[in-house]
């Protein structure tokens, strides 16, 4: 795996859009039957935090996920299967993930210092893996765009930014992790 160049990325995104409504839906129907996990989590519990402030955001943050989808599997191939990934290591994602969020969320009881420390391991995690930086970008980019073009609450447009970029890091990590243990 490695990190996109704006060809390659401007060419998965042209894919993502080619795509007619029954191949978009084969694709959403493998994604849950292959990574349930993974799929609740980006089309039924993100969704569901973000529409809670936003509606529009959050139909736009679905869109934008199943662009990211796309994007990942013409650029590194089919989305491993949840059930070849290694159950542990997905339980170490889904707590880092969880710990991660609560630095990243600025609403909430954590302890200033627990959530510094937290921050710094998630930067630190962050520079251990391959960034997909242009397509974090673009993604955060058509969010802006939207938003501007639907008057929509600041918090919401913050909170799907962070959500599309942990789908982009659960998405790379189990690209990465798929690929370490085919090695």
């Amino acid at each position: 795996m490695h990190a996109l160049s704006d060809r390659e990325l401007f060419l998965a995104l042209q894919y993502a859009k080619s795509l007619d409504e029954n191949a978009g839906r084969e694709l959403i129907g493998r994604f849950q039957n292959e990574q349930p996990a993974l799929a609740q989590a980006v089309f039924g519990v993100f969704p569901i935090m973000i529409g809670q402030i936003d509606q529009a955001i959050s139909h736009c943050f679905m869109d934008l996920c199943f662009d990211v989808i796309c994007v990942f599997e013409q650029a590194f191939g089919r989305l491993p299967a949840q059930k070849t990934i290694d159950v542990a290591w997905l339980e170490k994602q889904a707590a880092l993930v969880d710990s991660e969020l609560q630095a990243l969320m600025p609403t909430g009881t954590m302890d200033p210092k627990i959530r510094d420390s937290l921050q710094d391991r998630f930067k630190q995690r962050d520079r251990d893996e391959i960034a997909q930086t242009g397509l974090v970008n673009f993604m955060h980019d058509s969010i802006n765009v939207f938003a501007a073009e639907n008057a929509s609450s600041t918090e919401a447009i913050r909170i799907a930014q962070t959500m599309i970029y942990v789908v982009i890091r659960l998405l790379t990590s189990l690209y990465q992790h798929s690929a370490g243990q085919q090695a």
